[in-house]
């Protein structure tokens, strides 16, 4: 970590720990973007029990309504907390799952064209609400739920807020998700561009 950002598990400890003055260290593990690699990106959450928290990162400058970037980004996006989700509508413990949080980065802050962390924010939940109500008309049309409707109640399939009609990520809070938007940028000669990236992270250690 850069130096000035402090871990949330060093907050109680003396400033003369020699602990404070190292840096904290943690296993960041890239994963591919691309549709046709999707898959080993997603399978590595699959085993939440060491997962502190998983940095979603999209580009800001590319997330026009209705352009294929935001469809795109909102589809992997969906699928990512779909998965997260099932950890606790396929719990069969007793003990709720550990809560994970989710950082969307909005990367490319840096240009002119690059939406406000806000705008991203609105603009993934309604593309993200469209995929889910895609995902649910395919159900249908593949035949489940032939003479009744689809009991949403008992399908794992759909994201947030059974039978909403818009999607928001606040409604994953009762599956022991957490989402924050943040904007920021790689390309930067300092750290400055991603400390609100570095702050969340600090906070996850």
């Amino acid at each position: 970590m850069p130096v000035g950002t402090v871990a949330a598990s060093a907050k109680y400890r003396s400033v003369n720990d020699p602990a404070q003055q190292a840096h904290k260290k943690f296993l960041l593990i890239d994963t591919p973007g691309h549709g046709k690699l999707r898959h080993h990106a997603l399978s590595n959450i699959t085993d939440t029990k060491n997962l502190r928290g998983i940095i979603f990162v999209v580009d800001a400058a590319n997330l026009s309504a209705g352009d294929e970037g935001v469809r795109q980004a909102a589809e992997y996006l969906h699928d990512t907390l779909l998965l997260l989700q099932k950890r606790l509508t396929n719990n069969k413990s007793s003990k709720a799952p550990k809560e994970i949080h989710v950082l969307i980065a909005a990367n490319k802050m840096d240009l002119f064209t690059a939406l406000p962390a806000a705008i991203v924010k609105s603009t993934l939940e309604k593309e993200i609400g469209k995929v889910r109500t895609s995902k649910s008309k395919g159900l249908l049309d593949s035949g489940i739920g032939t003479g009744d409707a689809v009991d949403m109640e008992e399908s794992d399939d759909w994201l947030g807020e059974i039978g909403s009609t818009q999607f928001k990520f606040e409604q994953l809070a009762e599956f022991n998700i957490s989402v924050d938007v943040a904007g920021g940028s790689v390309v930067a000669e300092d750290h400055a561009n991603a400390q609100k990236w570095w702050n969340w992270i600090g906070d996850r250690l």
